[in-house]
């Protein structure tokens, strides 16, 4: 090799790599050429997420309609508000409700499909799998306008098959019912999320080893058993996405809630999102908005957090 060969080759080859990485750091690459391809994507989350979330926090210490050009600082009194406000935690405890209908049941929903078309073969398992997933991609407000009409009153397909079938005394305005308007909006977010976790399911339960199975049945488990002690420890990673990701969304939902109900009848399906929205817009309490917004998204990262920290204990 440019008639060094030996130990002298091999020396001429390890100064020659000292001096280009001590030139650039990394063999061939600027030290910024990482910076510049990660650049775009930073300034986006910079200016689109980090910003608006510091620009809410500055402003729930100030009172403020949206309008007028001063803001009054008021410290934390908006703070105040918020803990001696009812609507608030009545809001909260909606929010709480709908984490059974938005990460429990469409858990239970997915895990059990998973389990029933994920391992083997079924003649149009592409169909099964696109039309049970499909309620994810649609907007939500077009969930939401369709479910409307599922419900209503008059003319809703679900009445109108109760009084086919001689169920007349269990139709009724469900939307517009005080007791019944919270579940009929979290069974409409059951339905949309139930198709995430499945598919997270099935994609999880590819990497389990085939042999665990045959192992089982060898020894003579059931299906049940084996879901119980194959599937289920198999899928611990999985369980954590599914379960922070629908708890996200039961405690931001707004879009739904918007469309369905508009927090109606009363405050009966008034959730933390849309009492934010109402405070702003309608309102015109800037600053109690952000508040409340803010104590959200701490709430929102602290049980994020609580879970992450579990399942570390759990695998550690």
């Amino acid at each position: 090799m440019l008639g060094l060969s030996g130990e002298k080759g091999f020396s001429f080859l390890k100064a020659k790599g000292r001096r280009l990485v001590g030139r650039n750091q990394w063999p061939g690459d600027s030290r910024f050429k990482g910076w510049f391809y990660l650049f775009p994507g930073l300034a986006i989350y910079l200016i689109f997420v980090l910003y608006p979330i510091f620009e809410t926090i500055r402003t729930s210490f100030y009172q403020w309609d949206g309008f007028s050009a001063n803001r009054v600082f008021i410290g934390i009194e908006n703070y105040r508000n918020l803990l001696a406000d009812g609507q608030f935690f009545k809001a909260i405890s909606h929010n709480l409700i709908f984490l059974v209908f938005y990460s429990l049941i469409p858990i239970l929903i997915g895990i059990t499909l998973a389990s029933l078309i994920g391992r083997k073969p079924l003649p149009g398992m592409a169909f099964f799998r696109t039309g049970l997933f499909l309620p994810q991609v649609l907007s939500m407000v077009v969930v939401g306008v369709m479910w409307r009409w599922i419900y209503n009153p008059a003319f809703g397909p679900l009445n109108l098959f109760l009084r086919s079938v001689g169920l007349d005394l269990l139709a009724r305005s469900w939307l517009g019912d005080f007791k019944l308007a919270l579940p009929a909006v979290g069974i409409v977010g059951s339905w949309v999320q139930y198709g995430f976790c499945m598919v997270l399911f099935i994609a999880g339960m590819q990497k389990i080893p085939q042999m665990l199975y045959e192992a089982a049945e060898l020894d003579g488990a059931g299906s049940f058993q084996q879901m119980l002690h194959i599937t289920l420890p198999g899928l611990h990673a999985e369980f954590s996405v599914a379960f922070i990701t629908t708890v996200v969304a039961a405690l931001r939902v707004f879009d739904l809630v918007f469309v369905t109900t508009r927090g109606g009848p009363g405050d009966e399906t008034l959730v933390a999102a849309f009492l934010i929205y109402r405070s702003a817009f309608q309102q015109n309490q800037i600053g109690y908005a952000a508040a409340v917004a803010t104590v959200l998204t701490v709430i929102i990262f602290l049980i994020s957090f609580f879970i992450l920290e579990l399942q570390a204990k759990e695998e550690s």
